[in-house]
């Protein structure tokens, strides 16, 4: 027995490592069992809605009466197109989407309508454009006749007619053909509703777009069936994409059968006749909250729960209404964010204090990342330094400037929010106001924002009427917000760039090097680029050029080219000046090509790459952005190798040399853009035409339009080293900045460090 009990105690022992699994695999056999049968009972019965049943709407197919999904009721999970190759066809290059978004089949969100008129178009469409266009990604605006001149910054849609029916069948055409296919959501809205943009954008968030959807604020057909509902037009509505592609095909047959003075009513038995789909204020757990303005309304007094819940407020009968509706509505949800952020903020107060590190955990502000914690020296974010006049850490490098433009107005805004904070928290006991800035610092830190740490020196007011005067230390910090994908036009790579080479005499040594790599990366992989050569001649060469062409030379490679590609022609512009201004030169070039041409400024010592001009493409976009690259520049290999290696091999690319920042000789723009800023330049430098011997092409941008200038390191243009000529002629910030660049250019610290060592080393000895 007592062996028996020892053999059956090894056994157990054996076994209990495994009990756990034996356990969870017998209780899942058995949960599994139960469910399915549960599964198999639940299926023989029907959850039905209650009331009386809905008869199938006229041209709705039998499966939507019975409830179930009709055809239109496709899936919306992503697709992914199959690439299939015939083997009986010619092999042919497939053409992708720039886009993963357009392959996949996704769509954007929501478009909005407002249905405007020729009377109202200046005066309430403005409004609602000014109020609530910025939230919303696509708004366009719809009117019956459109008035001489058509407000700023509004995309207007005229059918020419305004009778209402018409007006509404038209739009719904419109939007169907032109964005049916592009968005999930349509809300339709008129110009004397005011819409929270906000909480509608949020509203079909939370809705699927599987389903047909007609949401709005239901009214009841005068005379008609006391089920059927539509949406009332002045508090906006919003339509699905599968009711939208439905309702289309009889848009005609509603026209021409149903007889109804307000587009509303009319569109509404239009999709209860066709469809049999009527208008519901609440739809998957979300209502379309509505207010109604009486006469004479107040919007800052209304306090009524009704209306601080309305994504719709019907009627708006003037432009200052509107304007006080937005002002009071931006108030509640300014203080409903401030309510949740306290709340946030607290409740994460109570989860920290239960963490291993107790409330020493908790980082300030609450619920903001942490400070940056740097790893070497080389990590640590420095604090600038400032007053209420001056800076003294300056973008040009000088250890003094003025305190103005943004930076001026940021440090007026954080003092004033300073006092205002330390009122808040220390009133009716005390009551402070500013006297002085004694010392101000701030530093940005990317993984949380812009910190400051601010010695201000108060004057402290009692309710007794006595005051004091101290300094007290505060730390505030402007956090980073959400961060948002910002809409930009759409541009592509099969842009032609149209390089422009400027040339003078001191040039003539890189020429060929020149032609070259442009021959070997553009004209044999057929890129679709082309060259100006401008050739810069001085006054006394000029009169010589019966005898002797200084730039002959280069006129016969670029003949040797055009012989080896019988398809390329490359011309060529002569310019006689002593001082070759580039605004001057580019003026000459720009009014020899059309002006959606896009201009490649380029330097002879500028290796033209692909990958370059691509990126040349996208970063350039007509009445939008010019772009600026900076080009990488080799070190002088005399200093950096000191006869060791006379070239860099591919594993030190982008190594033995810097980013050139002081140099603005490459551009990439349009050339309507530059005609443009031009115009400008000229009207405000009237006939002094020395003003233009100053100035570079991004002075013209940066000055006199409007555009975004985007300046960036670009490594695709590599330069290798070579000591410019700096004319004394230009002006003396840019011969300053030509000096600059040719002395940064040498080498870096160590290598000149190096190079002097060396250097005394071979003196001492």
């Amino acid at each position: 027995a007592v062996a028996a009990a020892m053999r059956l105690g090894a056994v157990l022992s054996a076994l209990r490592p495994a009990l756990p699994l034996l356990l969870g695999l017998s209780l899942g056999c058995s949960l599994s069992l139960l469910r399915a049968s549960w599964s198999h009972g639940a299926a023989e019965e029907r959850c039905l809605a209650p009331g009386p049943p809905v008869p199938p709407a006229r041209g709705a197919p039998p499966e939507a009466a019975e409830g179930r999904p009709g055809p239109g009721h496709e899936d919306f999970r992503p697709r992914i197109v199959p690439y299939y190759r015939d083997p009986n066809k010619p092999y042919k290059k497939v053409l992708r989407t720039r886009y993963i978004q357009t392959e996949l089949g996704f769509h954007e969100r929501l478009f909005v309508a407002v249905l405007t008129s020729k009377a109202t178009l200046n005066t309430l469409a403005v409004a609602v454009n000014k109020t609530v266009a910025h939230h919303f990604p696509r708004l366009l605006y719809f009117t019956g006749l459109r008035s001489a001149k058509v407000p700023h910054g509004m995309v207007l849609v005229a059918h020419g007619d305004e009778r209402p029916i018409w007006l509404m069948y038209e739009t719904m055409n419109y939007i169907h053909q032109h964005f049916g296919s592009d968005y999930d959501w349509f809300y339709i809205m008129q110009d004397d509703t005011y819409a929270q943009a906000e909480q509608v954008k949020a509203l079909v968030t939370h809705l699927s777009i599987n389903q047909d959807v007609y949401l709005g604020r239901a009214e009841e057909f005068i005379g008609g069936d006391e089920q059927a509902r539509y949406c009332h037009g002045g508090f906006g509505y919003l339509l699905s994409r599968s009711l939208l592609l439905k309702i289309h095909p009889h848009l005609d047959s509603c026209r021409n059968e149903i007889l109804s003075v307000r587009p509303d009513e009319w569109l509404g038995r239009c999709i209860i006749d066709f469809l049999g789909i009527t208008c519901v204020s609440q739809l998957q757990g979300q209502h379309y909250h509505t207010y109604e303005l009486a006469k004479n309304t107040e919007p800052e007094k209304e306090e009524e729960e009704e209306f601080q819940a309305a994504l719709a407020v019907h009627p708006v009968s003037d432009v200052t209404l509107m304007y006080r509706l937005h002002k009071q509505f931006s108030r509640i949800q300014l203080d409903r964010v401030y309510q949740e952020i306290q709340d946030l903020q607290m409740q994460i107060r109570n989860l920290t204090a239960l963490t291993p590190a107790g409330e020493a955990g908790v980082t300030w502000p609450v619920g903001i990342n942490a400070p940056f914690l740097p790893k070497s020296r080389f990590e640590v974010i420095s604090w600038d330094y400032f007053t209420e006049q001056h800076l003294f850490s300056c973008p040009d490098g000088s250890p003094k400037c003025e305190l103005s433009g943004a930076s001026k107005a940021d440090v007026s805004e954080i003092i004033e929010s300073a006092v205002e904070q330390l009122n808040r928290r220390y009133q009716p006991l005390l009551r402070f106001s500013k006297r002085q800035l004694l010392n101000g610092y701030r530093r940005f830190d990317p993984t949380r924002g812009m910190e400051y740490t601010l010695d201000l020196l108060l004057e402290a007011a009692t309710q007794k009427g006595h005051s004091h005067v101290l300094a007290k230390r505060v730390s505030l910090m402007r956090p980073l917000s959400k961060v948002e994908i910002i809409p930009m036009p759409y541009v592509t790579e099969a842009t032609r760039v149209q390089l422009v080479l400027p040339l003078t005499v001191q040039d003539l040594d890189f020429v060929a090097n020149f032609l070259d790599m442009f021959a070997m990366n553009t004209l044999d992989t057929h890129d679709n680029a082309l060259l100006t050569l401008l050739f810069i001649y001085h006054p006394y060469d000029a009169q010589r050029v019966g005898q002797v062409d200084v730039f002959a030379g280069v006129k016969a490679m670029v003949g040797e080219l055009e012989k080896r590609y019988a398809e390329v022609k490359i011309p060529w512009i002569s310019v006689k000046t002593e001082v070759p201004s580039q605004v001057k030169l580019m003026d000459i070039v720009s009014k020899k090509h059309p002006v959606d041409t896009l201009f490649f400024l380029a330097s002879v010592w500028t290796e033209i790459n692909m990958e370059f001009l691509n990126r040349c493409r996208m970063n350039t976009i007509s009445n939008w952005q010019v772009f600026f690259p900076v080009h990488f520049q080799e070190f002088n290999p005399a200093l950096v190798y000191r006869g060791e290696q006379t070239a860099s091999s591919n594993t030190d690319f982008l190594r033995d040399g810097h980013f050139d920042r002081h140099s603005f000789a490459e551009a990439c723009f349009y050339n309507s853009d530059y005609m443009t800023a031009r115009t400008k330049l000229a009207a405000d430098i009237l006939d002094r035409d020395e003003v233009l011997e100053s100035m570079e092409v991004f002075d013209v941008f940066l000055h006199y339009s409007g555009l975004h200038l985007f300046r960036a390191v670009e490594p695709g243009l590599v330069q290798k080293y070579t000591l410019r000529s700096c004319n004394p002629r230009l002006s003396e910030e840019l011969y300053h900045r030509c000096v600059l660049s040719n002395l940064e250019g040498l080498a870096s610290r160590s290598h000149l460090a190096m190079a002097l060592f060396e250097q005394e080393q071979a003196n001492s000895t």
